[in-house]
C-alpha cells in the first residue's frame, strides 16, 4: 500500500506525520529514521541533558502509544539509501524497495567536518544527536579544561554548562564576537561579558591549526598563532551543513539546502522538504534562507501535514529561536541580516533589554535577553506586519501592543 513516506525521524518528520494525521489524511504513513533512538527534542541535548536536569526518556517527543495509535509506521536504525523520482520509490539500507505517492525529506543537517590534524583523536567531540550528548556527558565528568572550537549557540551552550561544573574552559572563534552570525553586536557584545563573568575564557579573533594529541588522544588545541592551548576535552561547534546527499543523487534542486517553493514542494511535484535542511523563501528575508530551529521544523511539518491531508497550505511563520547560557535566556524573533540600523530598548547593565533591528525603516529581527514580553511583542509585531518606528522600540513607556 503506498502512501507517504517520511524520511528523518526527528522535530519536522514526526510533526509532518503527526499533522497529516490530525488533518485527517488515512493514508499510510512511514517515518524512517537513521537513529535507533525513537524520535527525541535535540535542544535540551546541549543544556538540561548534560547538566542532568532530564534524562533519555525526558527527551522523548511521543510515548510508544503513539505511533501504534496513530497508525504511523516508525522504522529506526533504518537509511534512505536512493530515491528513484520517476518510479516514486525509495530504496532503504536493508534492500527493501518501498514505493510511495508523496515523500517528505526531513533528515535535518550533519556536523561541519574540522578538516585539520589530530581532529579524529579521541577526546574530540561533536554535539548533534544523543548519542554525541552521552559520550559528552561521560567525558565532561571526569575532564578538567575543555577547549572549545567554536562561539555559536551550541559552543556556548556547552561552555556554559562546562563552566557551571568547574571547568576550565576556553572557547576559541575566528570571528571578532560570539555568535556574529545571528546577533546584534550589542547582544553579541553582552554575552561575551556575561561568559567571562562566569570564567570562560574567550579567544576571539583566533584560527586554530591542529589538535595536539598523545597516544591518540587530544592533548591540547594549537592556534594559527603557534600557542598551544591545553585541553582533556575538545567541543567542536563550528556548525552544521545540510544533509542534502540522498536529494542531490536524486536530481532536486539544491544550493544551500534543498530548494523549495512556498508550499515547501521542492522541483519534484511530489517531494517535500522540511527542517534544517530547507532552503525556503520568507517574507522575513531579503533572499531565500535555511533555519535551524525547533519553531521552523514543527511550523514546517504543520504546513505538509496540511498540504498532504489535502489542505494546500503555505508556509509563512515567524521565524523564532532561543538559547540557554548560564542564568540568561537569549530569545530571538524575526532575521536580522542585511539590518540598516539597531536600537536598545533597556539597559544592558541590567541584565534584561533586546535589541530592535530594522532593515529599511522596517522591523526585522528583535534579540533579546531575559525579557519574555518583549519577545513575544515582536512576535506579534513581525506575525501583523505591524508598524513600529526605531524611536518608539526604544522608547520603554511605549507599549508594544499598540503598534498597528
Amino acid at each position: 500500500m503506498t502512501g507517504v513516506i517520511i524520511i528523518g525521524a526527528g522535530q519536522a518528520g514526526l510533526q509532518a506525520a503527526a499533522s497529516a494525521r490530525d488533518e485527517g489524511y488515512a493514508g499510510a504513513i512511514t517515518l524512517i529514521g537513521a537513529e535507533t533512538a525513537p524520535p527525541y527534542q535535540r535542544p535540551p541535548l546541549s543544556k538540561a541533558y548534560l547538566k542532568g536536569e532530564m534524562d533519555d526518556e525526558g527527551l522523548e517527543l511521543r510515548g510508544a502509544d503513539f505511533y501504534a495509535e496513530s497508525n504511523i509506521d516508525l522504522r529506526t536504525g533504518v537509511r534512505a539509501e536512493t530515491i528513484d523520482c520517476a518510479a516514486r520509490r525509495v530504496t532503504l539500507s536493508g534492500g527493501e524497495i518501498v514505493p510511495y505517492e508523496k515523500l517528505v525529506l526531513a533528515m535535518g543537517a550533519v556536523n561541519r567536518p574540522l578538516n585539520i590534524a589530530g581532529a579524529d583523536l579521541d577526546a574530540v567531540m561533536f554535539l548533534r544527536g544523543l548519542t554525541d550528548a552521552q559520550a559528552i556527558k561521560a567525558a565532561v565528568s571526569g575532564a578538567r579544561r575543555a577547549v572549545v572550537i567554536g562561539a555559536g549557540f551550541i559552543g556556548l551552550e556547552f561552555a556554559a554548562v562546562a563552566a557551571g561544573k568547574g571547568l576550565d574552559v576556553t572557547v576559541v572563534e575566528m570571528a571578532p564576537r560570539v555568535m556574529g552570525r545571528a546577533l546584534s553586536a550589542a547582544m553579541s557584545d553582552f554575552f561575551a561579558q556575561q561568559h567571562r563573568a562566569m570564567g570562560v575564557t574567550l579567544r576571539l579573533g583566533a584560527g586554530v591549526q591542529a589538535i595536539a594529541g598523545e597516544n591518540g588522544r587530544a592533548t591540547g588545541v594549537v592556534l594559527t598563532s603557534g600557542e598551544e592551548l591545553p585541553a582533556d576535552l575538545v567541543l567542536v561547534g563550528i556548525g552544521v551543513l545540510p544533509d542534502i546527499a540522498l536529494a542531490e543523487h536524486a536530481g532536486l534542486e539544491t544550493a544551500d539546502g534543498v530548494v523549495v517553493n512556498e508550499t515547501l514542494h521542492t522541483s519534484d511535484p511530489d517531494i517535500f522538504a522540511i527542517g534544517d535542511l530547507s532552503l525556503h523563501p520568507t517574507r522575513f528575508a531579503p533572499r531565500p534562507v535555511r533555519l535551524e530551529s525547533v519553531q521552523n521544523a514543527i511550523d514546517q511539518g504543520r504546513a505538509v501535514g496540511a498540504t498532504l491531508a489535502g489542505k494546500h497550505t503555505s508556509y509563512d511563520k515567524v521565524p523564532w529561536f532561543w538559547s540557554d547560557q548560564g542564568p540568561f535566556k537569549l530569545q530571538m524573533a524575526g532575521l536580522n541580516m542585511d539590518c540598516d540600523q539597531a536600537v536598545l530598548r533597556g539597559d544592558p547593565a541590567s541584565g534584561a533589554f533586546s535589541v530592535f533591528s530594522f532593515r529599511g525603516g522596517v522591523l526585522a529581527g528583535v534579540d533579546s535577553v531575559n525579557k519574555p514580553a518583549d519577545h513575544l511583542g515582536a512576535r506579534k509585531i513581525l506575525t501583523n506586519r505591524a508598524a513600529i518606528t526605531p524611536q518608539q522600540a526604544a522608547d520603554e513607556a511605549f507599549d508594544l501592543r499598540r503598534a498597528t
